[in-house]
């Protein structure tokens, strides 16, 4: 685990048992604390490669199950384009959010003032 990810070791550690150096501790019952750490600990979740928490992960799929009957129900749904991507596999890093978002500032100003009209200065 220390070889892992010392850093999630330690906030683990700190958060579950309240030992801010486990190298103060005898070497046996450091290895005995870090063992009963609960799956959804940070160090499990990066010594079982889950992307989150069984709970996000599940909250994703009833997302994503939300999300594509919603599609299915529009014009788009009907022709079977313009999927909405899944948030399960941009958990998983195979897909990317679609967030909306700006890069910059400048970019924001320049979108604000085509859809109001204007200087995006003023």
């Amino acid at each position: 685990m220390i070889a892992t990810d010392e850093d999630a070791l330690i906030c683990d550690m700190a958060e579950t048992y309240h030992v801010l150096d486990y190298r103060a501790l005898p070497a046996r019952q450091a290895a005995r604390l870090a063992c009963g750490l609960r799956q959804s600990s940070r160090i499990m979740q990066v010594l079982s490669g889950a992307p989150a928490g069984l709970d996000t992960v599940l909250l994703a799929q009833i997302a994503d199950a939300v999300r594509t009957l919603v599609w299915q129900n529009t014009e788009d749904g009907h022709k079977g384009r313009n999927r909405p991507p899944l948030l399960v596999d941009v958990l998983r890093g195979k897909a990317q959010a679609a967030t909306g978002g700006f890069d910059t500032a400048e970019d924001f100003e320049a979108w604000r003032a085509s859809m109001i009209g204007g200087d995006p200065r003023a």
